[in-house]
């Protein structure tokens, strides 16, 4: 049985896809630039706000890439959970592992604000151990820093470790931190891009996640 499971944030526990779009929107449109539809941005998030920026404007410099980060903070700050949920069984899952005294912690790319404030109100019940998110200073994901520091708040042997995510930059993240990976298909990426990024396990319930630990580990 795994001691720690990591979780990535967006497309993993929780579905943020609509409120991300519209915070960039908003940061789009403050600019007088043209937005995009919701379902254009489940291939833009991933690689942290500012990525997510230049994706949404591609031939903006640095200067104007800066001005739309603070129109989106602007409006990602108080608008991160009009829409936001927990994938359905995801609360079931952190119960079961929680009751099996595994360990559960967040490596996001989300800029740390954010995360810290997403999992508080989305998960007021559950301990983490850790929650990661973007930090100055530090490389995002596919970088493993983020797990290192984990593993530094909460020594667990590698072996004894899991990541779970629902993109390629999550399966790499594990791949590089040496630690099992599990891909979600629920999330903004699809299955394919799980395969080719060869993740360990592909699952499509929150459910089967806790079925692997049991019978696989």
């Amino acid at each position: 049985m795994k001691k720690l499971v990591i979780f990535d944030l967006d497309g993993t526990l929780l579905n943020t896809i609509a409120d991300l779009a519209k915070a960039c929107n908003y940061a789009l449109e403050s600019m007088g630039f043209a937005t995009h539809p919701v379902q254009a941005y489940a291939y833009m998030v991933g690689n942290g706000v500012r990525n997510l920026m230049k994706r949404a404007q591609p031939d903006a410099d640095d200067e104007t890439i800066d001005q739309l980060l603070e129109y989106f903070k602007e409006y990602y700050n108080e608008h991160c959970l009009d829409n936001t949920k927990p994938y359905p069984g995801i609360n079931e899952l952190l119960s079961a592992l929680t009751e099996k005294g595994i360990a559960i912690a967040v490596a996001s790319n989300k800029y740390q604000e954010a995360t810290g404030k997403l999992i508080e109100k989305c998960f007021p019940e559950f301990n983490f151990v850790a929650v990661e998110g973007q930090q100055e200073g530090r490389h995002k994901k596919p970088d493993p820093s983020i797990i290192f520091t984990i593993l530094e708040k909460h020594p667990t042997p590698k072996r004894d470790v899991v990541y779970v995510g629902d993109s390629a930059v999550d399966i790499e993240t594990a791949k590089r931190a040496c630690v099992e990976s599990i891909g979600v298909s629920w999330g903004f990426r699809s299955q394919a891009e799980l395969r080719r990024a060869n993740a360990d396990y592909i699952v499509t319930h929150p459910s089967e996640i806790l079925e692997r630990l049991n019978d696989e580990y």
